[in-house]
């Protein structure tokens, strides 16, 4: 089904009118950025040098990087130009037969207020901008941006083994007043290096040792607030169970005290009555 798609497509664009090398005028063209993002410009017409206006189709959109002697850029790499940068407020052709828009900021009259890559599926026919891709270009930026991230990895390689080799360097011979100066300061150098490439999570792993030590002392406050409540309850039910108890062998000694003056009641009558009838 793809295939089949595919070769409708081509063959549209086979019979679709398209500028000749002749019919373009590179001067009524206005190339944007005037220096590619990784090789990626924006082709406009200006019917005047303050009126663009859309003016190509899809296949015309082809012919005009050609004539420039460039190549219509794909989805990918307008993605990958947006990704360092690249924006614009009006849609361009790329390779994949459809229109799109880099924004990298919401706007009411810009890619319908959305960010990103915006696509149109519009007609082939219709008329807009282009997006025409410079491979040498994105080349140069590539090798350029992995030349200078060749240069930072060994940068911060030199400023984190420096202080090692100087440091053993003074331990096995009495360095120069010269050198310690310059130890001093590839030591800060460094410190202040990792601190800033560390200040967001040294930040966040201070947030939460501190909200985790709030939180334990919370949990050890309530946990002696209840051990405290417990064992006053546990004092005052012994303290009532010893009264209880009290009370209770109190009463068990004031009956036999007085069943015992009861006894010896009966014992003195059973006395003096025998007394008396002798």
């Amino acid at each position: 089904m793809s295939h089949i798609i595919w070769f409708c497509v081509s063959s549209l664009l086979s019979i679709t009118p398209v500028f000749s090398d002749e019919n373009i005028d590179t001067s009524l063209l206005k190339i944007f950025p005037s220096v590619s993002i990784v090789g990626v410009q924006q082709v406009t017409y200006l019917k005047d040098p303050n009126s663009p206006e859309y003016a190509f189709n899809a296949s015309e959109a082809r012919e005009v990087c050609q004539s420039l002697g460039l190549i219509i850029a794909s989805k990918a790499q307008v993605e990958t130009a947006l990704k360092r940068g690249l924006e614009t407020c009006r849609f361009g052709w790329i390779d994949e037969h459809f229109v799109v828009i880099p924004r990298i900021q919401a706007l009411a009259n810009c890619g319908q207020n959305r960010k990103g890559l915006v696509p149109w599926r519009a007609g082939l026919h219709q008329k807009f901008d282009v997006f025409c891709f410079n491979e040498s270009d994105a080349a140069a930026q590539l090798k350029d941006t992995e030349s200078n991230s060749s240069l930072s990895s060994s940068y911060y390689s030199e400023h984190t083994e420096s202080p090692t080799r100087a440091t053993d360097s003074t331990l096995t011979t009495h360095t120069s007043s010269y050198s310690t100066p310059k130890i001093t300061e590839d030591l800060a150098e460094l410190a202040h290096f990792v601190d800033s490439a560390r200040s967001p999570a040294g930040g966040k792993a201070v947030l939460i040792s501190c909200t985790c030590a709030v939180l334990l002392i919370a949990v050890i406050i309530v946990a002696y607030l209840k051990l405290r409540r417990s064992r006053s309850r546990s004092t005052d039910v012994q303290q009532e169970q010893q009264q209880k108890e009290y009370i209770q062998t109190e009463e068990w000694t004031c009956v036999k005290n007085i069943k015992e003056t009861r006894e010896d009641d009966q014992e003195d009558e059973r006395t003096e009555d025998g007394d008396d009838t002798q």
